[in-house]
């Protein structure tokens, strides 16, 4: 049974490519890498009443901070505008740039950032004028995906879906440039929608008129415009009875145990709703590399695609040490950079799996080898154990399937992990005991991802963690 959502996989309603921020340069010089102090691990957190639900906890909000939560939930939640988007994001971003000009001209005379409208579209339709969910018009269409009844109702296009999908199917099957030219313009008069200049303007329109609902903020005007304007104004209204806040506040200062409505909202939405500010902001990032420093999107590309959850951006090679052979593993321990995992697993809301290190044999090394992580690792582990079992209110543990391996391991194994290779990552089975476990886990884990604290992806039968090197110890 998976966790009761999964951001990272999940396809997303308004465009057919699945795309869905990032940590470029600018983010990253935000967040703090702290090192873990002494080697001492905490006590059993209580049951009822862990920490992490409190103040200085993963689901407390504190104002002070709210600059840093922005550029932590931005990085922490734009692996997908990599791994997703057509081609990959240079190839996105230079789709998207070319339509630079049409894009400061729908914003002229407005107070709408042409970075942010730049941003919406690289999200919405990764630069594809003709991209249409299903490849249906009845669905959202074009550069911004905008729907039949909004282009129709409030935005007075023209829209002839039965053209439409004719003309769409066509240029899917033709090959002579010529042609193609000619059913695009076709397409662009059938369905305003398909032209950018006019879906440009429809947006530009639709954020202007949530920006006025939403007190002046562009940030819920965004985010209305992915949402829905009402879904935006029920949030608002359960938080804090209609009272307009900032996006970051009304998105960390929700959980399941405190604003639960708002939260369950926000959650249940479905396509990422709840994200899609953060992408925004990830997107104009990545357009601003693309402009000032190519060579440095092309390096984050490689890096946000080279395991299944990006956590290599938090580890690049040569930033962390990855363990090629069991005496790399053993010299680790002596120096104390990986130590054993918690012997009083059951008391810290843990279990390991019978399977850890079952294939040591094959590399003639002690099985005890692979019991272990980084210090940061072993903290973050406690703290996510900890929070799900207050949030559930149960006692079922969070059961490890796997921790560090070395290359030669791997290798034996058939498998490729270089977050195991860290220390830094372990794997978490998808087994849960109640749905009320598999709803906390996955709230722990959207936490954490959106504080930019981890990395995080289904393979299989697991949940593949990467821990951040400042996982253990942030406090909120």
């Amino acid at each position: 049974m998976p966790p009761a959502r999964y951001p990272r996989a999940r396809a997303r309603r308004r465009l057919r490519l699945a795309l869905a921020g990032v940590a470029l340069a600018v983010v990253v010089a935000v967040v703090l890498v702290v090192t873990l102090g002494g080697s001492s691990l905490p006590g059993a957190p209580p049951a009822g009443n862990a920490p992490e639900t409190g103040a200085g906890g993963l689901f407390h909000y504190n104002a002070s901070k709210s600059a840093e939560y922005v550029a932590r939930a931005t990085a922490g939640n734009g692996q997908v505008l990599f791994a997703k988007s057509p081609g990959g994001a240079v190839a996105t971003a230079q789709r998207v740039a070319a339509f630079r000009p049409m894009i400061e001209h729908a914003v002229a005379g407005t107070n709408i950032p042409v970075n942010l409208l730049e941003g919406l579209v690289f999200v919405e339709s990764a630069g594809l004028p003709d991209a249409a969910v299903a490849d249906d018009p009845t669905n959202a269409a074009g550069l911004t995906q905008i729907l039949p009844a909004t282009a129709t109702s409030l935005l007075h296009m023209h829209v002839d879906v039965s053209a439409s999908r004719r003309l769409l199917a066509e240029i899917a099957d033709t090959h002579d440039a010529i042609k193609l030219r000619s059913l695009q313009r076709q397409l662009q008069a059938a369905d305003q929608r398909f032209d950018p200049a006019d879906a440009l303007a429809g947006t530009v329109r639709l954020l202007q008129e949530s920006e006025a609902m939403f007190g002046g903020r562009l940030d819920l005007a965004v985010t209305a415009y992915h949402m829905g304007p009402g879904n935006m104004q029920q949030v608002l209204s359960d938080y804090d009875g209609g009272k307009v806040v900032p996006y970051v506040q009304l998105y960390f200062d929700t959980a399941p145990d405190h604003s639960g409505s708002a939260y369950r909202l926000l959650s249940n939405l479905g396509d990422d709703s709840s994200l899609y500010w953060w992408r925004v902001l990830g997107a104009e990032q990545i357009m601003h590399l693309y402009r000032t420093d190519r060579s440095a999107l092309t390096r984050l590309q490689t890096l946000e695609t080279a395991d299944a959850a990006g956590g290599s951006v938090l580890h690049p090679p040569g930033r962390a040490p990855r363990y090629a052979s069991p005496s790399a593993l053993q010299a680790a321990y002596t120096t104390r950079r990986l130590v054993r995992l918690p012997a009083d697993a059951t008391a810290l809301g843990l279990a390991y799996d019978g399977s850890i290190g079952a294939g040591a044999g094959q590399v003639g090394a002690p099985r005890s080898l692979y019991e272990g992580l980084n210090p940061v690792a072993i903290k973050l582990l406690i703290r996510m154990a900890a929070a799900v079992r207050t949030l559930s209110g149960g006692q079922a543990p969070l059961r490890v399937a796997s921790a560090v391996a070395d290359g030669k391991y791997l290798s034996a194994q058939g498998a490729y992990d270089p977050m195991a290779q860290t220390g830094f990552g372990f794997a978490i089975a998808r087994r849960y005991r109640s749905g009320a476990q598999a709803g906390a886990f996955q709230a722990v884990l959207d936490r954490l991802q959106s504080l930019n604290l981890i990395a995080w992806a289904p393979v299989g039968s697991v949940i593949e963690v990467t821990a951040a090197s400042d996982a253990g110890s942030w406090k909120g």
